[in-house]
């Protein structure tokens, strides 16, 4: 299942870039708490608690951590100790708030947190700085956006792996089974083939698969049952996986199949059209205009895609109005979708990257609508 972490030098450069960003923001420091900013910037897995527990970055100075002392075996898996990161740990009755002071050099007059830090912990960490913290996310996202080597190789390791389930997905999907028991069979194989984690499982079938975010019910599996089974895991050191395809058991309807046919064409023109300076908004457009040339703009009622990594959706969001320049690194979903509220839906997922002059798609199973014998 791979590696718990990268190795120590991945970590050593994402903090100093971080600290880079945030003294080019004009900011004093970062404040960063559990969760994927702190996975990404050390690899700790480190969980929140009612005791503050915080990586401290300041924009120049050494970086830190702020502890308690119960908590101190959470970084043992963490790149902290090989970084030779500082720690100041602390016990009940002392004020960790201001050890973050401290470790900031000081009250700082800007400084930057982490944008899943609970009140429980923002509120007195306010007062203790003396000022209010912005959000961490613009000078974080950047970052996070552009994957290195290492990130893209695990994202084909999960884009591999969740194409091996969904080459599964035909043998579990017989007529008389309810979702719930084709969903329960599926994470199953998300773990058996790789992954660490199950992230979802959305298995739509008939009426069902025209809810977008419809995940599991105890419909039985009809003859002529369109199913949408969208499904993701994460791949260690925790980056995920996330692919749809559509099915159906038995023929489809012509209609069906000339709907669907257009959806396949509308997910192609979006993968072709990515490319470093090409705008997330285009990417968008790319896929929405096959779709609206055909009638069927009204049935497209989501964005076409979302960035993915330590995230399941993270930046960039490719949607209508994000005027982003793509570059080469990124990666996220390409995925439209048709949805024809109480009788069928479709959509198409790839997880796609950017490379120097288009795109690499991580996920590689068949795009039609592929049919299930009945």
């Amino acid at each position: 299942m791979g590696p718990r972490r990268f190795d120590a030098d991945v970590y050593a450069h994402r903090l100093s870039e971080a600290a880079a960003t945030t003294a080019a923001a004009g900011l004093d420091g970062l404040v960063i708490t559990p969760g994927d900013d702190l996975r990404y910037l050390v690899g700790s897995r480190a969980q929140t608690f009612e005791r503050l527990t915080a990586l401290v970055v300041p924009a120049f100075g050494e970086p830190s951590m702020v502890v308690p002392r119960l908590e101190l075996a959470s970084l043992r898996e963490s790149a902290v100790s090989e970084l030779v990161l500082p720690v100041w740990d602390w016990v009940d009755g002392d004020d960790p708030y201001q050890l973050v002071v401290a470790a900031l050099g000081g009250a700082p007059a800007t400084c930057a947190v982490a944008e899943s830090m609970p009140a429980l912990h923002l509120l007195p960490l306010a007062a203790a700085l003396g000022v209010t913290p912005v959000l961490a996310t613009g000078v974080l996202g950047g970052l996070r956006m552009i994957k290195d080597t290492a990130e893209i190789d695990t994202l084909r390791q999960a884009g591999a792996a969740i194409d091996r389930v969904h080459a599964r997905v035909p043998q579990l999907l017989a007529p008389g089974r309810t979702e719930a028991d084709v969903a329960a069979d599926i994470a199953d194989a998300i773990v058996a083939e790789g992954h660490s984690e199950v992230a979802f499982v959305i298995v739509g079938s008939g009426p069902n698969s025209a809810d977008p975010h419809h995940e599991c019910s105890d419909r039985t599996l009809q003859v002529g049952d369109v199913v949408v089974v969208d499904i993701g895991g994460a791949c260690e050191p925790g980056y995920h996986s996330d692919s749809t395809r559509t099915y159906s058991i038995g023929e489809p309807e012509a209609q069906v199949a000339q709907q669907y046919s257009t959806l396949q064409r509308a997910q192609r023109a979006a993968v072709g059209a990515v490319r470093p300076g090409v705008t997330a908004e285009q990417v968008d457009a790319a896929a929405r205009d096959v779709l609206a040339d055909a009638g069927l703009a009204e049935y497209f009622v989501h964005r076409t895609g979302h960035g993915i990594g330590l995230a399941v959706h993270e930046e960039p969001y490719i949607v209508a109005g994000n005027k982003l320049p793509l570059a080469a690194g990124m990666a996220f979903s390409i995925e439209p979708g048709i949805y024809f509220p109480g009788r069928w839906g479709a959509r198409i997922e790839d997880i796609v990257v950017v490379t120097q002059d288009g795109a690499m798609c991580v996920n590689n199973r068949p795009h039609e609508l592929i049919v299930v014998p009945a």
